[in-house]
């Protein structure tokens, strides 16, 4: 009886939030119209980078010192709190290796590395302080991002130099915990699973984000670059390397630009780029070389995504190169909240080390809704397993099965070129009670596939004009 009773009021909660999110759907002023394309340059119009103020502060007249061994964070806190005291303006980082710990960014302040400079961030866990943050879609309080900006508005990291998170197998990685990747150290209660299943247990019995404290003892790593709930940010040009965790997190924030900046990071979780409650986001002319998904759109994991409730939306990628990693571009797996409004379009893919081209993933435990995702005009080299993967049925952890069946659709794919597509065309498996509704490829070729493709409750998949191992391909009868 007790069962059933849980399962009927998770059922319940599925509907109420599936209906409110329709609702709020409906209200949102951002509407795809018949051409998609023009819906994204107007986005892409009505996001401007930051301007600051013509003045300069270098951080070596606050107490920096270059060497890579004297600590610096106090000389980073100073000139960026004199920078945005007197309006804002330029932080310069000189020629040199810079070692600090965690940089915290405030309003109108631009982090600017010259060519030749180099951060490297500590791996003493004692200078990083407990902050607002989240950790794979929950949030909590735990060690500070890399590099955080909370709430702060008009800000910036660029130039053309290195941030260097100093993770490896010694630092940051192992805490991962995961004896299949070689990284493990000490007891089993020492890396991160079981933390993260105690903090995913707090979340959905409606523990208070203030006492979900985390932090020394509990392993688990901070992301580099965080943008907490932020607008009119822009990261342009730098080279990140060697992240403990996620590269770049744009959470809860609106305008932001990621521009120009080079990722190479192999780690655990070590994803490229990983907007997040966020809106209006354009991601161009990157390069991602990554340990896990090189761009991977999230909304939250299970309730924490339902009591936060914000899809990520208007998301553009735009003239990108992906290298290894788990899937290009990536929607999910933690979108309990939703995705909608997606725009890849330009890019290059191709490692014998990339799995997928396009993935989306979820489960009954994370739920969500993804729609509206275009692309066009990709070049892709080598994948392992798919060009397209919709996975309603995502297990990474086990056990991940509940009551909110995500749903997916509306997914188009057209100018595309695939030399070595590797299993499948296209994979896709969602469910009969929801299935995944109307995708479309459109002129795309795909060449060296073992199967053209392999669906299971997908209606409505149209193939116009699309060519696998030089065949002609009719759209399957639904």
């Amino acid at each position: 009886m007790a069962r059933n009773y849980f399962l009927m009021r998770n059922m319940l909660y599925s509907i109420l939030f599936a209906t409110l999110f329709s609702c709020a759907m409906k209200q949102q002023k951002t509407v795809v119209n018949n051409d998609p394309w023009e819906t994204m340059q107007r986005i892409v119009d009505s996001v401007k980078e930051p301007s600051f103020r013509n003045k300069i502060y270098v951080i070596t007249e606050y107490g920096a010192q270059a060497g890579g061994v004297f600590n610096n964070t106090q000389a980073f806190k100073k000139a960026i709190q004199a920078c945005t005291e007197n309006g804002g303006g330029k932080v310069l980082v000189p020629s040199g290796k810079y070692l600090t710990g965690p940089i915290h960014l405030e309003n109108n302040v631009n982090l600017h590395l010259e060519d030749g400079a180099e951060i490297l961030f500590s791996t003493n866990t004692a200078d990083y302080p407990i902050v607002h943050t989240s950790f794979e879609g929950t949030e909590l309080m735990n060690y500070s991002p890399l590099i955080y900006a909370y709430k702060k508005t008009n800000v910036a990291v660029t130039g053309k130099g290195i941030l260097n998170g100093q993770a490896n197998n010694e630092n940051w990685w192992w805490w991962c915990g995961k004896d299949t990747y070689g990284w493990k150290k000490g007891t089993p209660n020492q890396g991160d699973p079981l933390n993260r299943l105690r903090l995913v247990a707090m979340a959905e019995e409606g523990v208070p984000v203030s006492e979900r404290v985390f932090g020394e003892g509990h392993y688990l790593r901070p992301n580099f670059i965080e943008f907490f709930d932020c607008k009119n940010m822009m990261l342009k040009d730098v080279k990140i390397v060697n992240a403990p965790f996620w590269v770049i997190h744009p959470i809860k924030s609106s305008n932001v630009i990621v521009d120009g900046v080079t990722v190479e990071s192999h780690g655990p979780n070590n994803d490229g780029c990983d907007p997040e409650y966020s809106r209006n986001v354009i991601i161009r002319n990157c390069t991602f070389n990554t340990g896990d998904d090189c761009i991977a759109i999230k909304s939250g994991r299970d309730a924490d995504g339902r009591r936060v409730g914000i899809p990520s939306e208007n998301i553009i990628v735009q003239n990108c190169k992906m290298v290894d990693g788990h899937g290009g571009v990536v929607m999910g797996s933690e979108i309990s909240a939703g995705v909608r409004n997606v725009f890849v379009e330009n890019c290059a893919m191709d490692s014998p080390n990339l799995d997928r081209a396009i993935r989306i993933k979820s489960n009954s435990k994370r739920g969500g809704l993804v729609e509206n995702i275009y692309v066009r005009n990709l070049d892709i080299g080598q994948v392992k397993e798919s060009v397209l993967i919709i996975d309603m049925f995502y297990n990474v952890y086990g056990g991940q099965v509940g009551t909110f069946i995500p749903q997916v659709r509306n997914i188009y794919l057209e100018n595309i070129k695939v030399k070595d597509g590797g299993m499948y065309g296209i994979l896709a498996k969602g469910y009969k009670e929801f299935p995944i509704k109307n995708v479309r490829f459109r002129n795309v070729t795909i060449d060296k596939v073992d199967n053209a493709y392999s669906i299971e409750n997908l209606v409505g998949l149209k193939l116009i004009d699309t060519y696998v191992n030089g065949s002609l391909m009719e759209s399957p009868k639904n």
